[in-house]
């Protein structure tokens, strides 16, 4: 399924702005243009003539994501195109036309892939335990083999910072790893190389621009409605951090983009047996250096 139109959809809340809340919705909207810009720019997530297919689930991220980057396509200085893509999971009550009604009011090329994962996580799950991990491997299987089909080279998925902290805490407290979501990616298939655009924006950021947007945001019940979702409480603790100590995720933040190996306790990552061979080279080339 697919479809095209020319213009963006209006926004009765941006209407109804005064001088100052139109001044501050531009210096939201400058600052997330910024922010993925920034990131795309730092991480070589999109060059010239690739085709990136954006996953929309109908949540705030993705049609956040959507949006600007259709703004920085216009003033791009390389030719990229975008293809919206949704995955139909044939959830029930799952509102089928909002986002062919959505897509083709705004003017984006979109396709709408239909996949009964519903049913298989729900007869999979034991009773009391998540869905999210099956939704989510089911979901990537769907959307990376889509992505080959249509010929897209990117695969642009909405993850921002809080996520990729909160994983990052996730894998420490429960998987006994170091680990986030890299910014860029490429897929255990070989075949993929995922981009996370919004990497480098704040979820409020987000929440307040599809806010003011009206975006037709489609709530996912199937995951978000589940008690004790581990997420969840990452993502409580990250807010009150936030709240307690204002600048605090900032500096999380840059921590995972500041790396130190030689500081942690990974031999993978740095070779801890060979320092008194690094010690015995070090020594000798500052000898020579006196004696010259």
């Amino acid at each position: 399924m697919a479809g095209r139109a020319d213009q963006e959809a209006p926004s009765p809340t941006l209407d109804a702005l005064d001088l100052r809340g139109k001044r501050e919705f531009n210096k939201l909207k400058k600052r997330l243009r910024r922010q993925v810009g920034n990131a795309i720019i730092d991480y070589g997530m999109i060059h010239e003539g690739d085709r990136v297919m954006v996953c929309l689930s109908g949540g705030k991220d993705s049609y956040t994501m959507l949006s600007i980057l259709r703004n920085l396509q216009r003033n791009a200085p390389i030719d990229f195109s975008l293809v919206a893509v949704n995955l139909d999971q044939k959830q029930p009550g799952f509102p089928e036309h909002v986002l062919p009604e959505y897509l083709a009011s705004i003017g984006v090329e979109y396709r709408i892939l239909e996949r009964d994962t519903y049913s298989v996580v729900k007869e999979k799950t034991p009773e009391g335990r998540t869905t999210c991990a099956l939704c989510s491997r089911l979901r990537r299987g769907s959307l990376y083999g889509f992505a080959e089909e249509i010929g897209a080279t990117k695969v642009a998925l909405g993850h921002h910072r809080e996520d990729i902290l909160e994983t990052l805490f996730l894998n420490l407290f429960f998987a006994g790893s170091l680990k986030a979501m890299p910014p860029k990616l490429l897929a255990d298939d070989g075949k993929n190389i995922l981009i996370r655009p919004l990497a480098y924006c704040r979820e409020a950021d987000i929440a307040e621009y599809a806010r003011l947007m009206e975006f037709p945001i489609i709530p996912c019940n199937l995951c978000g409605s589940q008690p004790n979702l581990q997420r969840q409480l990452a993502k409580e603790m990250l807010a009150e951090w936030e709240s307690k100590h204002p600048g605090r995720l900032e500096s999380m933040f840059k921590a995972v983009t500041n790396v130190a190996p030689s500081q942690l306790a990974d031999r993978e990552l740095f070779d801890f047996a060979g320092l008194e061979e690094k010690q015995a080279r070090m020594l000798a080339s500052r000898i020579d250096l006196l004696n010259e």
